[in-house]
């Protein structure tokens, strides 16, 4: 059974177990965070696809950690004008993991 879920804007296919790095979700560590926006869900060889969303399915992760991915470095040039701009940025991440599917 696998489900494709929508969260930060981006779509995952998941499974039950599977461990996921998502934009940073509003929950502490050790909560249960519920994902209502399933797009589709597969159960016992059968395909249910919402238009764009499925009533009544949800996807329940467990919060494991928040932290930041590795710096990316943005650097600006233009050149013989003497213009140099930079710049870092980390962006944040929530690590879940996939515990159940209720379809």
């Amino acid at each position: 059974m696998f489900a494709i879920i929508e969260t930060g804007g981006k779509q995952y296919r998941v499974h039950e177990g599977d461990v996921l790095f998502v934009e940073k979700l509003p929950a502490e560590v050790g909560d249960t965070y519920t994902v209502d926006r399933v797009l589709a869900v597969e159960k016992d060889g059968a395909l249910q696809v919402g238009t764009p969303l499925l009533d009544g399915v949800k996807v329940l992760c467990k919060v494991q950690q928040h932290g930041k991915e590795k710096k990316i470095i943005v650097f600006k040039y233009k050149s013989k004008k003497n213009y140099r701009r930079k710049k870092g940025h980390r962006q944040p991440f929530t690590k879940v993991v996939v515990e159940k599917i209720e379809a």
